[in-house]
């Protein structure tokens, strides 16, 4: 079993780190037009990913219904369910890009920015809602791959995409001299084309399984979309949720000035360096679940579980280690300012002291959306923001003169009750339960 984890976990941790390098890349090209110009993309980020949770929430019933009719041997309906993914996907990706790019002066400025600020994030935010059913497609592809067991396909596109916007990047942002809106129009333009090979590909060529995706799958079907929502939607309202509280985070964080709204925004760059381990193994961990779930295999899907918490642990503990001995290195790469650096090491420093309960975190995320019982996801992402995080930051701000560090201390503290919350649920037991209905699903052991 730590074989099957670590082989379907490597290329999706290689995907999280080819991700992280998208990231940081951004970030550092980014970074040479100055500390507005990083707090900027930092403010709109969480402002992105709550409109893109509804795809991430998508995405994941994509994973949990294909994984579980491939354990189950029925590949008709793993291409049917796939088929309708990919349509529900690209339809909420033209929604919710065209209501982003209507509503991000609102947004912006409901979240305290002006000047400089307000300009260059709304320039970023509007550019990258353009983009958005590339990124849709893109999800809801990664999604169906890792449903049937291939990690690799959606690594290696990844790999390209990456290494076009690097390109891209000093090219646009310095060369054309586009400014924050050449970092939006690279990350756009290299998702664009291979967002359109990738689901090209679901239809030229075959999967492991011999499953090929038919334009007559694509035709949007009330049965099939019903069971999509009833699995997505709890997941999207949890992605949602937590995306929210990140954006209340970010304007309770300006208040404490643009310098530590850049430090957070480095900071958390740097950390999801570190937690791609942990991210690789909670996804490979989701097609493991639903496969085993789907086939009747219970005893072996609870094994997937405890590998994957040993593998998780041990090398989030690892890479806390070497984070914390390097972090005024690493933070000298990407701010010359000293007030940023010092916030920055501390911030990054209270992360390492936690970062194998991000490791926890994201193993019972795994289970919880691979077994399909999103509403225990949706339960310990919201949870975790809105009603541990948010209101302990603002309890330790009003009843301490901690300044920024009341932010570090309820990001732990929130970690540390979320584990605890999702250790009771996974003990409960329910996650055992199928979410499909078949005739052929065996009785597990």
């Amino acid at each position: 079993m730590t074989r099957t984890v670590l082989t379907l976990s490597a290329p999706l941790m290689l995907n999280n780190l080819i991700q992280t390098v998208y990231n940081l890349t951004d970030t550092y090209w980014v970074s040479r037009l100055g500390d507005i110009s990083v707090a900027a993309v930092t403010l709109v980020w969480p402002v992105i990913f709550f409109m893109i949770s509804l795809g991430i929430g998508l995405s994941v019933a994509g994973t949990a219904l294909v994984s579980q009719y491939v354990g189950a041997g029925e590949t008709d309906n793993a291409g049917r369910s796939a088929g309708q993914v990919l349509t529900f996907c690209l339809i909420f990706s033209v929604i919710v890009g065209s209501s982003g790019y209507v509503l991000t002066p609102h947004v912006i400025r409901w979240m305290g920015a002006e000047g400089e600020l307000y300009a260059e994030a709304a320039s970023f935010l509007r550019i990258i809602f353009l983009g958005m059913p590339f990124l849709f497609g893109f999800m809801a592809y990664t999604s169906i791959m890792q449903g049937q067991g291939d990690t690799v396909s959606p690594m290696v596109f990844g790999i390209f995409s990456v290494a076009l916007n690097m390109i891209l990047d000093p090219l646009l942002i310095l060369s054309l001299d586009m400014g924050i809106a050449g970092a939006a129009w690279a990350t756009v333009l290299s998702r664009m084309i291979f967002c359109v090979i990738a689901v090209y590909s679901l239809f030229a060529g075959r999967w492991r399984k011999g499953i090929m995706l038919h334009l007559a799958h694509l035709k949007p079907e009330v049965q099939w979309l019903k069971k999509i929502a009833k699995v997505g939607m709890p997941a999207s309202l949890g992605q949602s949720s937590a995306a929210l509280g990140f954006v209340i985070m970010n304007a309770f964080i300006v208040g404490f000035g643009e310098n530590t709204l850049a430090a957070f925004g480095i900071g958390n760059r740097i950390n999801s360096l570190v937690l791609m381990p942990s991210m690789g193994i909670g996804s490979a961990l989701a097609t493991i679940v639903g496969q085993n779930i789907g086939y009747g295999d219970i005893g072996r899907a609870g094994l997937a579980v405890r590998r994957s918490l040993q593998l998780s642990v041990s090398m989030s503990f690892i890479g806390g280690i070497i984070l914390f001995l390097l972090a005024g290195s690493v933070m000298e790469v990407f701010t010359d300012s000293p007030d940023v650096y010092a916030q920055g090491v501390e911030y990054l420093r209270w992360i390492c002291a936690g970062i194998f309960l991000m490791a926890i975190f994201q193993v019972f995320i795994g289970v919880f959306q691979g077994s399909g019982h999103t509403v225990m996801a949706m339960i310990l992402m919201a949870g975790r923001l809105l009603v541990v995080r948010i209101p302990l930051i603002v309890l330790l701000s009003r009843l301490f003169d901690l300044g920024s560090r009341a932010v570090w201390y309820s990001l732990l503290l929130s970690n540390i009750i979320a584990c605890i919350v999702g250790a009771v649920m996974y003990l409960s037991g329910r996650w055992k339960q199928a979410v499909i209905h078949t005739q052929e699903r065996r009785e597990g052991t």
